[in-house]
């Protein structure tokens, strides 16, 4: 029991196939109703694909977990119809600060620039964010949502994926197209499988600490997080420092590989490290009580494919990081926005199965990334040599003297978007562009207006193929017939007409303008560029002066069709 939220107990409904002898058949099944595996059903529902939920529990996760929401995290929350909610709920911050025991030696600022629609990141309890998710896939049509509903057996063919599931009314089977399978890092459906996660557990301990003040650490509009290397209240070892929402904050303390962890989550221990903070920091009148309390050892490990046959690993099942860098559930929040799509288009029967290859080829690209980076961090921060500990030392020292030395200090890098710089889904470019809007690269955002009214420019692509035409003035006959013919393609194309302030808006194209200029400069936009988006806002292709059939070729290349 928390003292700022109150669990929701989730009705358990019987299952129509039980009792049955048929066996039902249904296109998607996803396993674990986590935040992952309840982004996997929200985005399937809005494609249009039936998908059935099965969750063994029937409640939202116990504990804050996961906490940090980055950017393209909380946009890919806005396309599944739950960002606000979070952002509402949660605490902004985009400034953090790393300590060398008492001396600030870093900074960053994960939004140095405005124009942008979301911060740099938003903290929030796990659990708030699943009782969102939850909410929403309950608004859905089309998500068969079953509440303690546990899968005991799988076996696949050629044709389907057969599924035994348990529940308090007995067993039933369930057929599937296809699974997506997110019941998080423990996962029982990979060891059912036998399939191995490989990689590395690190020899150290944590312990987590959720604390409701009954004070203020820092006003709530200059939310930031704070970390120490060997501060004067937790010599020797790390802390790290986060607010969340109802004044809870978050507190990470070092334990070492010798602690025992039982020992350690006890009151009598915690209390006088969470006191020592307070005092040490000069909040002696500030209170505390207990919220939530674990502790966790660091692992950075995945699997080897994310697709075995039709089931389809994501999140925490999939691939496992520490938690300094906030790349966990941002993660696997990704991993649904470029499963999804393609799963829809198969299943419609509009590109071929080899598309799905390609969600393990850019996920576990993108998990690699994510485990180098935060293998550098925990090495960092928990050094497991004397030689790497001076070494780290030596560069918090530098850092307190010489400001090129910040650079070079590792607190956690936090959570950045995936580029997929090297999928075999991009068009290379034939024009020269400057900036990161490589193709692979997921779309930036801007202020803009249509229709007198004041939005986003993410807000007007998602869940399709988009092409960005940018003109300077009302379009040539040219793009209106690029955009007739792309509509009635076999894979539809959007064209979406980007318009400087000002200009007047042609009649019969779907038509926005950039009222600060920032879509023009971000995509290195002249006039008439063009710039071909992915249903998961991807960038697919790009050009200076598009044409019907290099847009046609990179919608084909982009959905896996064969070659001519």
């Amino acid at each position: 029991m928390l003292k700022t939220y109150t669990y929701p107990c989730y009705p358990y409904r019987r299952a129509p196939e039980l009792g049955e002898a048929a066996v039902r058949r249904v296109p998607l099944v996803v396993i674990g109703a986590g935040p992952v595996g309840l982004a996997a059903a929200i985005d399937a529902a809005q494609l249009g694909l039936p998908v059935v939920l099965l969750d063994d529990d029937n409640t939202v996760s116990i504990g804050s977990r996961g906490l940090c929401y980055a950017k393209r995290a909380l946009e890919v929350l806005d396309r599944l119809g739950v960002g606000q909610p979070v952002v509402d709920k949660g605490v902004t911050w985009n400034v953090g600060r790393t300590f060398h025991r008492d001396t600030e030696v870093f900074s960053f600022n994960l939004l140095p620039e405005a124009g942008h629609r979301r911060p740099g990141m938003v903290n929030l309890q796990q659990y708030w964010l699943e009782q969102f998710m939850v909410e929403r896939a309950a608004a859905l049509p089309g998500i068969d949502l079953r509440w303690q509903h546990k899968v005991t057996g799988l076996a696949q063919d050629a044709g389907c994926v057969t599924l035994e599931v348990e529940t308090i009314d007995g067993a039933y089977r369930l057929q599937a197209g296809r699974v997506i399978v997110a019941d998080g890092a423990r996962s029982p459906m990979r060891r059912l499988m036998g399939l191995d996660i490989e990689g590395k557990v690190f020899q150290d301990r944590f312990l987590i600490a959720d604390v409701v003040l009954d004070g203020e650490l820092f006003p709530a509009d200059k939310t930031e997080r704070w970390f120490w290397f060997d501060p004067p209240f937790h010599g020797g070892q790390s802390v790290l420092l986060h607010r969340e929402a109802d004044n809870v904050w978050r507190i990470d303390f070092q334990l070492g590989w010798a602690a025992d962890p039982e020992a350690e989550k006890q009151p009598e221990r915690v209390r006088p490290r969470i006191r020592a903070m307070l005092d040490s920091q000069g909040y002696q009148d500030i209170g505390f009580d207990l919220e939530w309390v674990s502790v966790y050892t660091f692992q950075c490990r995945r699997m080897k494919d994310f697709r075995a046959g039709q089931v389809f690993f994501a999140g925490d099942a999939a691939h496992q990081v520490s938690p300094f860098g906030a790349r966990g559930a941002n993660s696997g929040l990704q991993d649904t926005d470029n499963l999804l799509w393609k799963l829809k288009l198969v299943h419609d029967g509009l590109a071929p199965d080899a598309l799905l290859d390609t969600y393990s080829e850019e996920r576990a690209a993108a998990a690699d990334e994510n485990i180098m980076n935060s293998t550098r961090s925990t090495d960092f921060i928990t050094p497991k040599s004397r030689v790497s500990q001076v070494m780290r030392n030596a560069v918090l020292s530098l850092a307190r003297q010489v400001p090129c030395g910040r650079a070079l200090v590792n607190s956690g890098r936090l959570s950045v978007p995936s580029t997929y710089a090297g999928s075999s889904l991009n068009t290379p470019d034939r024009d020269t562009f400057a900036g990161w809007m490589v193709p692979g690269a997921p779309m930036d955002d801007a202020p803009v207006r249509a229709g007198g009214r004041a939005g986003w420019l993410l807000e007007h692509t998602g869940n399709r193929f988009v092409l960005l035409c940018f003109a300077a003035a009302a379009p040539a006959d040219a793009v209106r017939e690029l955009a007739a013919r792309l509509a009635q393609d076999r894979i539809p194309v959007h064209l979406l007409l980007v318009l400087p302030h000002g200009a007047p808006a042609p009649a019969g194209l779907d038509a926005v303008h950039d009222v600060e200029g920032l879509a023009w400069q971000r995509f290195d936009a002249r006039d008439g560029t063009a710039v071909l988006l992915r249903p998961d806002q991807h960038v697919a292709a790009r050009w200076r002066t598009p044409d019907l059939p290099s847009v046609r070729a990179a919608v084909a290349r982009a959905t896996a069709q064969p070659a001519g």
